[in-house]
């Protein structure tokens, strides 16, 4: 049987405030990363007294709360779906070919490609419709790292699945909050209160439990250390993009880059890492003969690719409005989700550990709206 929504979206974050009044906004003084600009409001010349300039937290907050809502909403019916695709083009036993005698999906670098094909066309109808031009904000060499990582990251996981278990990918995907913080005072040199290292450790503590006593791998492969280096090479590549594209964001500034332009960036690059992978690996060959007598596996692709390209699109904006670290707890969460879904689709049974993993993840996510909100009425 199937697993679903086992392959999780690769692109990625640092709990930075949200704007005031925000879900998670920071003490004062706690932490020196904004995310993003307050909200502006055009006063009348009537209203322009010290007590109107200043919003009222409740509106503020309604509106961070909305913003919020729409990314965690995009990001999961993204991601869910296209956890399921993925899994399902690598799983199915589609009808076999000369070069491919298992009927297996050949490439996974074949999809990768697929999604950044995609995504770069969207990206360049919403860039020249929203700027008249294909500017992207910024030098392409400004995105390739962020763009290498990702592929590299999308290649690791792929790669790890033939040495490891799925409960032991599992954790590691579970794990990516912490590294994500560490990234970013690497790359950034941002400091982050204890308490925020608390609350990652708790969430990747749930999500650990859960994922892990709520599903069982039905992979013969046992963990072996090439294995566990590749989903090291994942969680780091992981953490890599998200940080590396919030730095872009703050050096070029938002105002001038916005979520759109940050997609035509990356994927530009990307599909030029993608493209030479599939040359030198030598699959164009074997991809194109497999499709030519499996067009389902095509149309599965073409799926993919859109649900990634949306996906994609509410990454870099929940990324410049709530920072990598939001992002990383959102597609986390995500992970819990798609295991809920499977369950109910597929009949698993979520067992009175689960729901603990589940309870504590939740409930942390929670403390911290309630925190960060007392906080800004003080």
């Amino acid at each position: 049987m199937k697993r679903f929504g086992t392959t999780m979206g690769d692109q990625n974050v640092e709990m930075r405030p949200l704007t005031k009044g925000g879900i998670l906004e920071e003490e004062p003084k706690e932490t020196a990363i904004p995310l993003g600009a307050a909200t502006v409001q055009r006063l009348s010349p009537r209203s322009l007294s010290p007590r109107s300039l200043s919003p009222r937290p409740e509106e503020d907050f309604m509106k961070t709360v909305g913003k919020f809502l729409m990314c965690f909403i995009g990001l999961q019916t993204s991601y869910l779906t296209w956890g399921y695709m993925q899994e399902l083009i690598m799983t199915t036993e589609f009808i076999p070919t000369e070069r491919t005698p298992d009927g297996k999906f050949p490439s996974a670098a074949f999809c990768v490609f697929s999604n950044r094909f995609l995504a770069i066309i969207v990206a360049v109808v919403a860039v020249k419709l929203r700027h008249g031009s294909l500017h992207a904000g910024a030098p392409l060499v400004a995105f390739s790292p962020c763009a290498l990582s990702n592929t590299l990251s999308s290649w690791c996981q792929y790669a790890s699945l033939k040495f490891v278990s799925f409960p032991v990918q599992t954790v590691f995907k579970s794990s990516k909050i912490i590294p994500v913080m560490l990234m970013g005072r690497l790359l950034k040199g941002t400091s982050y209160p204890c308490k925020q290292y608390i609350e990652a450790a708790l969430i990747t503590l749930g999500v650990a439990v859960f994922s892990v006593s709520s599903k069982e791998s039905n992979r013969d492969s046992e963990t072996g250390l090439t294995g566990l280096l590749f989903l090291l090479g994942y969680i780091t590549f992981d953490s890599f993009t998200s940080q590396w594209q919030d730095k872009v964001y703050n050096k070029y500034g938002k105002a001038n880059i916005d979520p759109y332009q940050m997609m035509l960036g990356v994927n530009s690059s990307a599909i030029c890492f993608t493209i030479a992978g599939l040359v030198v690996s030598g699959d164009v060959p074997v991809v194109y003969e497999f499709l030519s007598k499996n067009p389902d596996a095509f149309m599965y692709n073409i799926v993919t690719a859109i649900t990634s390209a949306s996906g994609q699109l509410c990454i870099f904006f929940t990324i410049k409005e709530f920072g990598p670290i939001v992002f990383t707890i959102i597609m986390t969460t995500r992970q819990m989700l798609s295991i809920c879904i499977s369950a109910l689709i597929f009949g698993h049974t979520i067992g009175p550990t689960s729901r603990i993993g589940a309870g504590l993840v939740f409930g942390v996510l929670f403390f911290q709206v309630y925190r960060k909100y007392q906080a800004r009425k003080k």
